[in-house]
């Protein structure tokens, strides 16, 4: 499994914008709250994040520089 966004549960509002939005549909309200309930078919394409009303989700980077050859 890759890497997927990180939820902060206790600042999830249930809103469902992440739910509605996600253009994989890996997101689902349960109980109350936005869970990512297939991993698998996230695409890590921060959409949640952006439309996340409540900051409650973070999509971290990894920035790796490579030294050029020139």
């Amino acid at each position: 499994m890759g890497t997927i966004p990180e939820k902060d549960l206790a600042k999830c509002t249930g809103c469902g914008d992440c739910v509605v939005l996600c253009p994989t549909n890996a997101v689902e309200l349960v109980k109350g709250k936005a869970i990512i309930v297939r991993p698998q078919d996230c695409n890590y394409c921060t959409d949640c994040e952006a439309l996340c009303p409540s900051d409650a989700i973070k999509c971290f980077f990894e920035i790796i520089l490579v030294k050029s050859h020139s």
